[in-house]
């Protein structure tokens, strides 16, 4: 176990194209952490003094403004996704709360020995959603999944983790906003992703502890669901076509402190255990796992630290 501190709950974790640089967010902090791959030097990129902004007011007529100019500022950083540019650019979707629920849009340029990072935009939720995941797609919309209402009462909270249904998916597109998908009703809707044929959803339901897989533009919406057995939190494909599924066990009495992985063949839906990790005061509350090189790479939604681990594929 390597341990890559000063960090400000990692909640999520994103690789950059090329490999050479993660993306972290800042679930307790402010703004986004820029890792480097080969030393694991951590640099804060965003908000910071001369941070690049250069809103594209074509593709988001829409947003106010930067998230962390106004008075009284607060940007916390939640899921991630970055879209593959053509070339040296690619397109950063950051899930951001505090001064606004929002998705905030960023230009990742590699060219540079470190990499620019520039404020381009956002998208603002429609109340009373509460933002968690983010997953782009190719023609510069996304989707989001809706974890839980900004006016949850603690006893609404309380029936979500003991799996009552209170959010679904959104996805967003410049032409027609926002638009609430089908059949994609659950607790705590977590982590997201998509098959590479744009066919499938793939979903972490935090709450009723279990994946499913949802159609995708279908008339009927197909659902198939699975029991994981402990709170999934973000899912990533790995270089295999698995899915890697990372969360924490525990129940509403006891704190989940514990981090678990698994492998999900998004065909067949076999569950394969891939790394656990009991309580630990060196690193817990594990909530993602990327491949980078012949690691794995795993966020917390607490602590100051990203975990680095040989990957037992």
């Amino acid at each position: 176990l390597k341990l890559i501190c000063n960090q400000q709950a990692p909640e999520d974790l994103v690789v950059v194209p090329g490999g050479q640089w993660i993306v972290a967010s800042g679930f307790t902090g402010s703004g986004i952490n820029l890792i480097r791959a080969k030393d694991m030097v951590s640099t804060k990129v965003y908000p910071v003094v001369g941070a690049r902004r250069r809103i594209d007011e074509k593709k988001y007529p829409d947003c106010p403004g930067p998230p962390d100019t106004v008075p009284n500022a607060r940007f916390t950083t939640h899921g991630l996704w970055i879209q593959a540019g053509p070339a040296t650019v690619h397109t950063l979707y950051v899930v951001g709360h505090g001064t606004r629920e929002s998705i905030e849009v960023f230009e990742i340029d590699t060219k540079p020995p470190t990499p620019f990072v520039t404020w381009i935009g956002c998208v603002v939720a429609p109340e009373p959603i509460g933002l968690n995941s983010v997953r782009g797609l190719p023609d510069g919309g996304f989707i989001a999944t809706n974890f839980q209402n900004r006016n949850v009462t603690p006893q609404g909270r309380l029936r979500m983790l003991d799996g009552d249904k209170n959010g679904e998916l959104w996805e967003w597109h410049a032409a027609g906003g926002w638009k609430k998908v089908p059949g994609s009703e659950s607790s705590g809707a977590n982590g997201i992703e998509i098959s590479n044929d744009g066919k499938w959803y793939y979903v972490a339901a935090w709450g009723s502890q279990s994946f499913f897989r949802l159609s995708r533009g279908t008339t009927t919406p197909v659902r198939d669901e699975i029991r994981l057995g402990f709170r999934v939190d973000n899912i990533r494909f790995g270089k295999d076509g698995t899915l890697y599924a990372a969360g924490q066990t525990g129940s509403r009495e006891v704190p989940n402190t514990s981090s678990v992985i698994v492998k999900i063949n998004p065909d067949t839906l076999a569950v394969r255990e891939v790394y656990p990790r009991g309580h630990d005061a060196a690193f817990r509350f594990g909530t993602v796992a990327d491949e980078v090189g012949s690691d794995l790479w795993v966020g917390s939604y607490q602590g100051d630290r990203v975990a680095v681990i040989n990957n037992p594929q």
